[in-house]
């Protein structure tokens, strides 16, 4: 089996990295860290930093951070120093043999010339306490974050899992993200500083399982609008920066092995696999063949004998295999290295590669209704998810003194094969049915960056620029169904009801260019330091689409249909009934399965930071937006369509924030921002989903939506790692865009439209509380153990004559809870975490026909962690979903005001999944490649 060949390599490698043991006792050590202003929370660059009785020193980078590197092990005291502030010793700082000591310093500004003589001492606990209260405090809109050093004490291993730990951040299948209950179409996402492109071509979402956290740096979640941010959003946009100039050299490699209850170790049923499907690539036997006729046009003149000449060309891919589902598979090699040059320059590289497969069953039920009430279908059906997911990540920098240089990439292939056999009964010509489909869907992502920063002058003006270019790709090889059927309640053998027996062949190419800069300028104003920010952005993006759908037809003698379409799913379409006394394929493609789309955005802003007193803090502007989108595509009647928007919007922001007092904030926040339609919101691509029945087509006439927000934040920091902090927020939307169900809907065909609400209104508070239980008790387990929860309530509500409904896509409620252990002389973690999303619309119904909802679900996840091997090595024992509730699509019959699920036999249930409970246990060990000398 292909899987075996990867099983050996890894047990090869760890082998290989076991058995060598570096001698940490002969390695020396360094200090390494970032210094920034303890009110503003600016980076300070050129800032000064010996150690105490040496001559050895360094200066802080365009990063604010600073190395001093080949140090003896043993306890060192630091003195920092800058023009305009107080000087600062930090003592008691420990260097370890071959361990890089982090150390982030705040440095308070002087009030006169004479203060700046005046020298502050610190410990380095004091000291690594009183910058994390200034990076909690000092961030110029309403967000939530977390830093590589908290992402360090957890158990979590990619970015999804540690969104889940943010503030108002949910995660939706294991990788979407859920901001103030707000669908994730009313998100945006920032790598590093390039505004990402959907990794789902087909919605506007970023899964953020692809990226490892031990690549991260920070993340940070903004809430609230600022002039530097895109304006496309409503719920949060979500930075996250991946690490480039490491502190140390590093090689970590980490093997991960699954079990799914109810799917490993059991039967798992599917098409016969390729060769390549392991490795998340298809060896093309599933393409058209070549010289197949490029189009509908082509194809359909042709005679029925060469029809049947070209579709005997295409694969007889039907039958069945039922191999056992191994084990799901998670595995992760990832080298840094940091090189001190001797001009004082740091050359530092990141490189990762990472493998995920995994094979799980779900079960489901599907039904739908007549307007009676009574089933008009109901279906039972068995689901094997077979997934491939690849990814790489090579991140390169330079930095020297005031100046930085990178260049950023990751790449991220995802194969994912969903067969579904279905059986159960449908009031369509009164039948019992037996369906089976294969859909394959293959998926990349591409994204590079190259960018830099740069100290202009004395002044500490700071130019900030970036190009990236981004490559998307959606294909979809032979999407496969095969529908036999028989009258209802009969022992009549199943037939073949070659109408409904389908091939789907599509492709997505879609490529984005990006160029962005900016400047930001220290000013002085009302006697105090300030800042003015300028820039601009620019973001050109180009999709094609084609698709070729086809279905088979009988075209023999009628005498001969009986003895073939009774056939088994194996031998039906073997070459010998490909024929003009058999099947043949028949095109029914049409001119809106293609269509090519662009857009462009051009954008500017002004951005003023103002310190008004000590307190005080307001930071405003305007962002400018020119958005031009043009979709081209033939409409049914083979006119030539545009589907063009065109819009400028003056997007103006204001952050307002008081400090009452070392350890609070009050914050104040407005803004207005859109958000527009994607290209597949407005194709007229019609996209005929077998499983859910639903044909899903788009709007050339959408309309961008615009939301003013405003928000009112306080935030209480007790101690350090710990926060309290309420808000209250406030949204109005103007034409929001919604999915619906539109009113010529019938149960076997349930189509699906995007159109603008009038306008709708949402009204929340959030509450987020982190704290340590040390104060239950004089224990020291009580001092390891934090208790966090966060809680959002939302009331959303669509305006509009004869509509009483939230807005689509809008949960009432989110909650987050947990608790998470760590010790440090046993280096043990133990984290907890429940999570609850509550009910919300997932289509919009009509006159007759309620909206759908989807349930709300207790997740429960729990966590535990080891360090062995002399901190070396972490064991890690994952166990996900442990309730395993089942995910209900219902419509709400009960007249409950809050919609909430009753049950089957009260609310209409559309449709119910299990996945299945989830345990994994990993292995993961960081082999430290020691410090470079300068």
């Amino acid at each position: 089996m292909k899987h075996k060949s990867i099983l050996r390599f890894l047990s090869f490698l760890f082998l290989l990295i076991l058995s060598t043991q570096v001698g940490y006792s002969q390695l020396n050590g360094k200090i390494s860290g970032k210094v920034s202003d303890s009110k503003s929370g600016e980076t300070l660059i050129g800032l000064t930093v010996k150690i105490t009785g040496a001559t050895l020193g360094a200066s802080t980078d365009i990063e604010g951070r600073y190395t001093l590197g080949n140090l003896n092990p043993g306890k060192y005291n630091l003195t920092f120093s800058y023009i305009g502030y107080q000087s600062k010793n930090i003592t008691e700082i420990e260097v370890l043999a071959g361990k890089t000591t982090n150390l982030d310093v705040i440095m308070e500004e002087a009030t006169s010339l004479a203060l700046e003589e005046v020298v502050i001492t610190a410990t380095v606990r004091q000291e690594s306490i009183s910058a994390l209260y200034a990076q909690q405090k000092n961030s110029i809109s309403i967000s939530s974050g977390i830093t590589s050093e908290l992402i360090k004490k957890t158990p979590d291993r990619n970015t999804s899992e540690v969104l889940r730990r943010v503030s108002g951040a949910s995660i939706q299948e294991n990788k979407f993200v859920i901001i103030r209950g707000l669908a994730d179409r009313y998100n945006s996402s920032i790598l590093n500083n390039a505004v990402l492109p959907s990794s789902e071509p087909d919605r506007k979402a970023f899964s953020f399982d692809i990226i490892p956290s031990n690549l991260i740096d920070r993340i940070i979640v903004n809430k609230t609008a600022s002039a530097d941010l895109p304006g496309d959003f409503a719920g949060g946009i979500i930075q996250v920066i991946t690490r480039d100039v490491p502190e140390e050299n590093f090689l970590n490699a980490s093997a991960s092995f699954g079990y799914n209850n109810q799917s490993t170790f059991k039967d798992f049923t599917s098409n016969n696999r390729n060769k390549y499907d392991f490795l998340g690539f298809d060896d093309g036997s599933r393409n058209l063949p070549v010289g197949f006729p490029g189009s509908f046009q082509s194809y359909n003149p042709l005679s029925n004998a060469e029809k049947a000449k070209y579709s005997a060309q295409l694969k007889n891919a039907y039958a069945e295999s039922t191999p056992m589902a191994i084990p799901s598979q998670n595995h992760q090699l990832t080298w840094g290295k940091r090189k001190d040059l001797k001009n004082s320059g740091s050359f530092g590289s990141v490189v990762s590669l990472s493998y995920r497969n995994s094979q799980n069953t779900a079960f489901a039920e599907r039904i739908d209704y007549e307007f009676s009430g009574t089933p008009f279908y109901e279906y039972s059906e068995n689901i094997s998810k077979y997934s491939t997911n690849l990814g790489a990540l090579a991140n390169f920098a330079y930095i020297k003194g005031g100046n930085k240089i990178a260049f950023k990439n990751i790449y991220n292939r995802s194969f994912e094969d969903n067969y579904t056999a279905r059986t159960g009964f449908t009031n369509d010509n009164i039948q019992d049915v037996r369906l089976n489909v294969s859909d394959l869907t293959t998926k990349s992502l591409l994204n590079s960056q190259l960018e830099g920063e740069s100290q202009l002058g004395k002044k500490q003006v700071k130019l900030t620029w970036n190009l990236n270019y981004s490559r998307v790709e959606r294909d979809q090889p032979d999407q496969r169904s095969l529908d036999y059927r028989r009258s209802l309640g009969t022992k009549e053998p199943f037939r073949l009801i070659d109408r409904n027996t389908r091939r789907l062949f599509s492709n997505l190419e879609e490529d984005t260019y990006g160029a962005q800069a900016a400047v930001a300028i220290p000013i002085k104003l009302f006697d105090q330091q300030s800042t003015f920010k300028v820039g601009f952005l620019k973001q050109y993006k180009q999709r094609d689409f084609g698709a070729r759908i086809f279905n088979y037809l009988f075209v023999g003698p009628s005498a001969f249909e009986r003895s073939i379409s009774g056939l088994p799913k194996e031998q039906i379409f073997v070459p010998a009934n490909i024929s003009t006394n058999g099947y043949i394929l028949s095109d029914f493609s049409n001119n809106t399965d293609s269509y090519d789309a662009n857009s462009d955005l051009n954008a500017g802003f002004l951005l003023m930071d103002n310190k008004l007193g000590e307190k005080i803090r307001l930071s405003y502007g305007a962002r400018f937006e020119q958005f031009a989108q043009t979709l081209n595509a033939i409409d049914f009647s083979g006119q030539k369509i545009a589907a063009k928007q065109d819009n400028f919007d003056i997007l103006p922001s204001a952050n307002f924030s008081y400090s009452l007092n070392s350890r609070s904030n009050i914050r104040l926040s407005g803004s207005q921002t859109v958000s527009r339609p994607e290209f597949r919101e407005l194709a007229l691509f019609n996209y005929y989903d077998f499983i859910a029945q639903t044909s899903i087509t788009g709007n050339p006439a959408l309309k961008r939506a615009k939301i003013f927000n405003g928000d009112l934040r306080y935030e209480l920091y007790p101690s350090a790692g710990e926060t309290f902090t309420v808000s209250a927020f406030y949204k109005n939307f103007n034409n929001p865009i919604e999915q619906r169900v539109n009113s010529n809907s019938t149960p076997v065909v349930r189509g699906i439209n995007y159109l603008n609400a009038d306008q709708a209104t949402s009204l929340g508070l959030e509450l987020d509380i982190r704290k340590k239980l040390s104060f239950m008790g004089d224990k020291e387990w009580l001092d390891n153990l934090t208790a966090f929860a966060n809680a959002t309530y939302i009331n959303s509500q669509v305006q509009g004559e004869g509509i009483d409904r939230p807005l689509q896509g809008q949960s009432p409620y989110l909650i987050n809870a947990g608790l998470q252990y760590f010790s440090p002389k046993t280096a043990i973690t133990f984290t907890s975490v429940y999570n609850r999303i509550g009910q919300r619309i997932f289509l919009v119904g009509y006159q007759g026909y309620p909206d759908i909802y989807e349930n709300a679900r207790d997740v429960f996840d729990f966590q535990i962690s080891k360090k062995i091997l002399k901190s070396q090595a972490e064991i890690k024992l994952n166990v996900g979903d442990i309730l395993n509730q089942s995910t209900v699509f219902y419509q709400n019959n009960a007249g409950n005001t809050k919609k909430a699920y009753e049950g089957d036999g009260v609310d209409r249930m559309i449709n119910s999944s299990k996945l299945g409970s989830n345990v994994s246990l990993s292995f993961s060990y960081n082999l430290g490649l020691g410090n470079n000398k300068k």
